[in-house]
């Protein structure tokens, strides 16, 4: 039983690591796990929480990098909606 409980973590683990690739965050690592792999959230969670205290460098530098990403593409929207709005009002 141990060694099908530990390769289950492996799994989630590995999972998450995916989800780290396309830059989620625990959240949405969450529910794309429990959604499409039907893993729990709470085993996910608690999984993430053990990989953020064994690689706490790690999840800092992401967190930042995740929330600089998050603004460039914020700013990347704005700009879009005023080019839009700018040609909407040119065409009127």
């Amino acid at each position: 039983m141990a060694d099908s409980s530990a390769a289950y973590i492996h799994m989630v683990q590995n999972l998450i690591e995916r989800c780290l690739i396309f830059h989620l965050n625990k959240e949405e690592c969450i529910e794309v796990l429990s959604k499409y792999a039907n893993i729990n959230p709470i085993i996910t969670s608690t999984v993430w929480k053990e990989l953020e205290k064994e690689n706490r460098e790690f999840f800092e530098a992401y967190s930042e990098s995740r929330g600089r990403n998050d603004r460039i593409l914020a700013e990347e929207e704005t700009r879009q909606l005023i080019q839009r709005m700018m040609s909407k009002h040119i065409d009127d």
